[in-house]
């Protein structure tokens, strides 16, 4: 088994934390499919784009199979997702339903499409990216929620399709430079300065950072890890933030 056999899916892949793991990943060799609502703004002779509205139950679905109706799909990395804030008193369950759809049922739906190729080759791996937030922050109920039921969905696959050679595991960042980063800090300086000073590296993570962690448990012989979520937070996940 290596990287020239089968694709991976990178959902979000066009820009942000995504952009950086279709990149690495093309480095490194693989196939990458990139599924989102927008093109990537780059190429890659080993790069292919799918436009979709993840959060399109039905749409979602019916690209993920015309996928793997062409393609060995034998890697899923789950890296799409939105926060939507909001207080307690503020919380839309719209928004609720919004984010259940994008972080969870759209992970549920690549899998299913991708285990007919992966159950035949006797491979597979399959990253969730979550969120250090899944652990409790401020303004978080809907995202929280969402991204800490990814945990859960992802042991128990560890457990189902570990004897099948597909491992399941999650990364959880903590803040990262990105479009959403940005949206929350404003700007913001002195914030953004505080938020650095309050992790213990002492630096705001980059989209690299998360890519390298969703790049090793990608690997071929990552077989022995599975079922683990993998904080990438520069230690934020140890005590408690504000941002």
């Amino acid at each position: 088994m290596d990287n020239s056999t089968g694709v991976t899916i990178v959902t979000g892949g066009n820009r942000g934390i995504g952009e950086s793991i279709t990149k690495q990943l093309l480095e490194d060799g693989h196939k990458v499919v990139c599924m989102a609502r927008q093109e990537p703004a780059f190429s890659h002779a080993n790069l292919s784009s799918v436009v979709v509205d993840l959060a399109d139950r039905k749409a979602t679905r019916a690209a993920a199979d015309e996928l793997a109706a062409k393609e060995k799909i034998l890697r899923v990395v789950h890296n799409a997702g939105v926060i939507r804030p909001a207080l307690i008193e503020e919380v839309d369950l719209d928004d609720l339903d919004y984010l259940t759809e994008l972080h969870l049922a759209t992970m549920v739906s690549l899998v299913q499409a991708a285990l007919p190729a992966m159950k035949e080759v006797g491979f597979g791996r399959i990253v969730g990216v979550s969120s250090r937030g899944a652990l409790g922050l401020q303004t978080r109920t809907n995202y929280s929620a969402t991204k800490s039921g990814m945990f859960g969905m992802l042991r128990t696959w560890a457990l189902e399709l570990g004897p099948l050679g597909i491992t399941s595991n999650c990364v959880a960042p903590g803040p990262i430079e990105s479009d959403m980063f940005d949206e929350i800090m404003q700007d913001d300086k002195d914030r953004i300065n505080n938020l650095a000073k309050a992790i213990p590296v002492q630096r705001i993570g980059r989209p690299d950072d998360v890519a390298t962690a969703v790049k090793f448990f990608l690997k071929n012989d990552s077989d022995f890890i599975t079922g683990q979520t993998l904080y990438v937070c520069g230690g934020a996940s140890v005590g408690s933030i504000t941002i």
